[in-house]
Order: C-alpha cells, then sequence, then structure tokens
C-alpha cells in the first residue's frame, strides 16, 4: 500500500502532537510533585529554621502570559543556588516552564482535600531569613542588587521594615501616605512629603523585607500583592524605604495584546474588589481627590442585617456605620425633609438624629437609621404620606415609602433592595405637651412641651441645614440626661463591652 504526501504530513503531524501533549503532562507531574513537596517529613508541622539569606517570591502574574520562567532564570544565572518560590492560587495553566532545581518551588495557596494543611502554607517553604517579593518581567542586571539592598534594610534597621527598589517603567514609583481606619471601613492615600520614606508604593518594585515580618501578617500574599501588603504594614506602623537600587524589565508593556491587557484589568479589579470585601474596606479616597465604593447602593442590600437591642453588628466588631451606609443616610434625610417642607409638614430633628447634629453636625458615626418628628395634623399635606395608607409608594426616585409595621409611624427606604430608613414620627399636642400614640421601649421616647418647637430653628446636620427644637440642649437633656451632647454613649454599652471582652476585641 503507498502512503500519499498528504498521509504522511498527517501522520507525522499526531506523532509530534502526541510528544507535545506528553511533554506538557509530565511538566505539570513534575510541578505537582515539587508542590507536594516541600518540605521533609520531619519538619512538616513545624516552622522551617531560617538561615541568612533571601527567598525571592513571584506572586503577581498572568497565566495567560508572564515572564516567570525569564525573572526565575534571570536570578539564576546570577545565583544559581538562589532559592526562588512562585505561588499561586491554582496550578498555573498552560504549564510554567521552570528549571528542575531543588531551590526552585512552585506553592498553589488554595488547600485542596486531598492534601495536608501545611502544603498550601508558603512560610512552609521559606528557609531564609529574608523574602524579597518580585514582579512579573523583572530582570536582574547584577548579583549585587539584592546584597545591596539587604546592607541597606539592615542599615535602616529600626526605622524601616521595608526596603524598595524601583523596577524602571514608564509610570515612575510613587512614594504614598497611607491612613487606614477599620472602625470608618476606610483606606486613605495621599502623596508623601518624603520621596524617600512611604507608608505605601504606587507602582512596581522589588520589595525586601524579613521572612517573620511577612508571614505574621494575617493575609500575606493576598491580591493584589502591594495593595493587601501596604495595607496591613500601614495598620501596624511600618514604613518602607526607597533605595537608589533599581531593577530593569525586560518587557515593555508586560502584555502583548489590548485583548489580554482588558483580561489582566478586569482580574485585577475583581481582586481589588475582593481584597476590600476582605479587609472591610468599603471606601478608599485615592491620592488625586477621588473616591472609590466598595460597599452598598440603591442597586444591594444594606451592609448589615437585622439590629438586635438597638445594637447593629458592627458595634461588637469595633467598627460604626460603614460610610456609604452613613451616605445613604443623608441622602435619604435631605430628600425627606425637601418633601416635607414643599410639602408643608411641620417637621423637627428627633432623638439620637438631633443629637448628631448638636454633636457632630452630622448623623452619629455609630448611628444606623434617622428619626424626624412631624405634626399629626400636617399628614394630610403630603400626597406621600397620605396615600401610604393604602400601600407603600416607590416614588420617581425609587425611594420607598410605607407605614411602619411596629407602630404608628411612617418610614422612608433608600429604596427597595437597600432598606436604610428614616422614620417619621407623627405628635400632637395635647395640654401643653407634644405626644403621641406609639412609644417603643426607648430612654428619649417621652412627651415633652411644645414650647419646644416654637419656634423652629436652622441647624446644620449631614451637609444641609435642617430645622430642630429650639434650646436643644434642654430638649435632648430632657430626653437623655445631664451632658448628653459631651458624653457619647454607645447604645446597651454595658452588654456591648461583655460581648467584647469575651470576644478578646475589647480596646
Amino acid at each position: 500500500m503507498r502512503i500519499t504526501f498528504c498521509q504522511g504530513v498527517l501522520a507525522l503531524s499526531i506523532v509530534i502532537n502526541l510528544l507535545i501533549l506528553y511533554y506538557v503532562s509530565k511538566l505539570q507531574q513534575r510541578m505537582l510533585h515539587r508542590h507536594r513537596d516541600p518540605v521533609q517529613p520531619s519538619s512538616r508541622l513545624l516552622p522551617v529554621p531560617q538561615r541568612p539569606g533571601v527567598t525571592i517570591i513571584i506572586r503577581e502574574f498572568e497565566d495567560f502570559e508572564n515572564y516567570v520562567p525569564d525573572v526565575v532564570q534571570s536570578f539564576l544565572k546570577q545565583k544559581p543556588e538562589q532559592p526562588v518560590m512562585v505561588a499561586a492560587d491554582t496550578l498555573p495553566y498552560p504549564p510554567l516552564v521552570l528549571p528542575d532545581a531543588p531551590n526552585v518551588q512552585v506553592v498553589i495557596l488554595k488547600p485542596a482535600p486531598d492534601h495536608p494543611a501545611h502544603v498550601s502554607r508558603p512560610e512552609m517553604y521559606v528557609k531564609t531569613e529574608y523574602v524579597a517579593l518580585v514582579p512579573d518581567g523583572v530582570k536582574v542586571d547584577s548579583t549585587r542588587q539584592l546584597d545591596r539592598m539587604l546592607e541597606e534594610f539592615k542599615a535602616n534597621q529600626g526605622r524601616v521594615q521595608m526596603v524598595a527598589a524601583p523596577v524602571q517603567s514608564l509610570a515612575p514609583l510613587q512614594c504614598l501616605n497611607l491612613k487606614v481606619s477599620l472602625r470608618k471601613w476606610t483606606a486613605e492615600y495621599s502623596v508623601a512629603p518624603s520621596t524617600r520614606l512611604c507608608a505605601a508604593l504606587k507602582g512596581d518594585a522589588v520589595i525586601l523585607l524579613r521572612t517573620k515580618d511577612l508571614f505574621n501578617l494575617s493575609t500575606p500574599l493576598a491580591k493584589p500583592l502591594l495593595t493587601s501588603l501596604f495595607i496591613q504594614t500601614s495598620l501596624r506602623g511600618w514604613m518602607v524605604r526607597i533605595l537608589d537600587i533599581s531593577f530593569s524589565s525586560a518587557h515593555q508593556p508586560l502584555l502583548s495584546s489590548s485583548h489580554n491587557q482588558w483580561k489582566a484589568e478586569n482580574r485585577a479589579k475583581a481582586s481589588r474588589l475582593q481584597l476590600f470585601r476582605d479587609f472591610g474596606i468599603k471606601r478608599v479616597l485615592l491620592e488625586d481627590g477621588k473616591q472609590q465604593w466598595f460597599g452598598c447602593s440603591k442597586e444591594t442590600p444594606r451592609c448589615f442585617g437585622t439590629v438586635h437591642d438597638d445594637t447593629p453588628e458592627y458595634l461588637y466588631q469595633n467598627r460604626w456605620t460603614p460610610p456609604c451606609c452613613l451616605q445613604a443616610l443623608r441622602e435619604t434625610a435631605k430628600y425627606v425633609i425637601n418633601i416635607l417642607e414643599t410639602s408643608g409638614v411641620r417637621y423637627w430633628l428627633e432623638g439620637g438624629t438631633l443629637l448628631g447634629a448638636a454633636r457632630h453636625q452630622d448623623i452619629i458615626p455609630w448611628d444606623y437609621d434617622v428619626d424626624l418628628g412631624i405634626y399629626l395634623e400636617d399628614i394630610p399635606n403630603c400626597d406621600l404620606l397620605r396615600n401610604v395608607e393604602s400601600g407603600s409608594i416607590v416614588d420617581e426616585k425609587g425611594f420607598v415609602w410605607e407605614k411602619a409595621i411596629e407602630g404608628d409611624f411612617y418610614r422612608v427606604q433608600y429604596s427597595e433592595h437597600n432598606h436604610l430608613h428614616v422614620d417619621l414620627w407623627p405628635f400632637y399636642p395635647k395640654n401643653g405637651l407634644m405626644t403621641k400614640d406609639t412609644w417603643m421601649d426607648h430612654r428619649q421616647d417621652v412627651e415633652f412641651p411644645e414650647h419646644f418647637l416654637k419656634p423652629l430653628l436652622p441647624l446644620p446636620f449631614a451637609g444641609f441645614t435642617a430645622l430642630a427644637p429650639n434650646n436643644y440642649r434642654s430638649f435632648l437633656e430632657l430626653k437623655f440626661g445631664a451632658g448628653v451632647i459631651e458624653n457619647p454613649e454607645y447604645p446597651n454599652p454595658a452588654r456591648k463591652n461583655c460581648l467584647l471582652t469575651a470576644a478578646g476585641t475589647a480596646h
């Protein structure tokens, strides 16, 4: 039987594909084998003893296009015994073609049900006293670069906890201040007055720090790596010094196509969103003055669930009201007050809302709703209030007006999805006192003389001007007790402190 030329080419193609598949399979098996056997059995459950030197950690790269093998080879070319760890959430695919050397490790951070716990713990693979976090695409030009970074670190010991060598790129490395307030769910960046001593960096850099410092962070290798790193280190008061040492970049730009750039940007956005959710950061103020929000909106539920005993869940976490929730409450209060004023409904800031205005000119930082008093006899003046007797109303701005199920009062919610709200409490005069038909089990829920409302006076509140009782100090002290403005207090402080102490988080 004669074999045609086409048949021969087809047979050769099949053989080549089989060889490629075999090679890829062997490569994956080798990577998995390397990943499963990071340390000797006798030390698997113990911290790895540290010796002098630096381990290179490559964490931030894209599996669909990267230069990790080139970066590894660049370091090994200068120092063949250089320890290198490539860390990835899952096994990279396509596989990374890395040197088959005992000092080069691939660590998969996502735990697997058939592996022991230590396999996904990166600290078990690092045997040196220091680590260097290296971005993708870096090229080493000299054996002295890491040595000089280590010398500079030791020279600055006690003043800084990290040193950084910029990676040459189109965008220069920027030195930033970073203030993180977990209580306020906020991270605030600003340009640092120094160009060398920084709380955070913007741009590509090789970061060197002590191994024990890195792995004492709660999430040492979370992505985006530098964003995660500097949020955690700023909370500890650590600083990083930019050195007069730089690394070249072998590939500019790092990604070769606009499609891959788009994929990388989307992944970075998703990682950043997940990081801020994990860290409980809902508002980021950037160094250029722009704001980014990672909390609730009109299209999502509010950030906390049902409130029990007047104490929202975030107070037990030593946090205050998330800033997105406060912003929604301010927006709702301003909107409702504008409706009431244009409709001819007399209103005033009530209870804790008035207390916030007197103390902060704003909502109390840990409050979760807004309370307004209104005259019962004025309700017919407002179409929305009059018509909710037959059912809730979603107005043209998406706010939900309804009769509260808890009693004879009204509620305006931020949206159908987000139930942050303003409560409207109808009062009426009786024998010189303002009273109402529904009373809640609150300390401040008491009758008061009508003269506090004659006249009503303007008071700055939440970025606008609202009406409040005259002599509001006496009004508040009647409801809450003497000195209430000057002496802030959480709701149910004894219960909250008891729970925090039991949880080991009391301050």
